[in-house]
């Protein structure tokens, strides 16, 4: 069972569990966060439980290759949202990034925080060389954090993603271990 546990000044980065099922189906269920987001607004708590446990099993493999953590203030046990970093093949030692944050904790740094973390992590413990991430491009607060870590815009693919609203270009981002 994966234990790693991640800290940063403010938040705690740590393993999904069951738990976590309702707070985790309550986020995928905002108009707001599904705005931006492939998944979809889920039709009931059991397509998200399904989504939830796949994600366990992923995070509990022997050799794991997709970490889904739940952040949480350091104050308390209060989620406030979602980060994960799934690596690539070995051979090209990189990894995409995600993150989804409750609406109500837009705008206070902790995406920016918490993924500075998951960068360092990538990095220092990964032992990866790059790591990228993808946006839809009128995701500004997304893009926002990218950049405010240090990611580079290095593509704009065209009506790549999926959205409840239609397809969307996408932004492609990029850091580099020599960054």
């Amino acid at each position: 069972m994966n234990t790693l546990i991640l800290k940063t000044a403010r938040l705690i980065l740590r393993p999904i569990t069951l738990l976590d099922l309702d707070y985790i189906h309550e986020l995928h269920s905002l108009k707001e966060t599904d705005e931006f987001n492939t998944l979809g607004i889920p039709e009931n708590i059991e397509e998200t439980k399904q989504v939830l446990e796949k994600w366990i099993f992923e995070n509990n493999k022997d050799l794991t290759t997709h970490f889904t953590f739940a952040i949480e203030l350091n104050t308390g046990n209060q989620i406030i949202g979602l980060i994960g970093i799934n690596l690539g093949k070995l051979k090209y030692k990189n990894a995409e990034v995600w993150f989804k944050f409750h609406k109500d904790h837009w705008n206070k740094g902790y995406a920016t925080e918490s993924l500075k973390e998951i960068l360092r992590f990538g990095f220092n413990e990964l032992n990866l060389h790059r790591i990228e991430a993808g946006c839809a491009v009128g995701n500004v607060g997304s893009i926002h954090v990218l950049e405010k870590t240090g990611m580079t815009r290095e593509a704009h693919t065209r009506k790549l993603l999926p959205l409840s609203s239609g397809w969307s270009d996408n932004y492609g981002y990029a850091i580099l271990a020599t960054d």
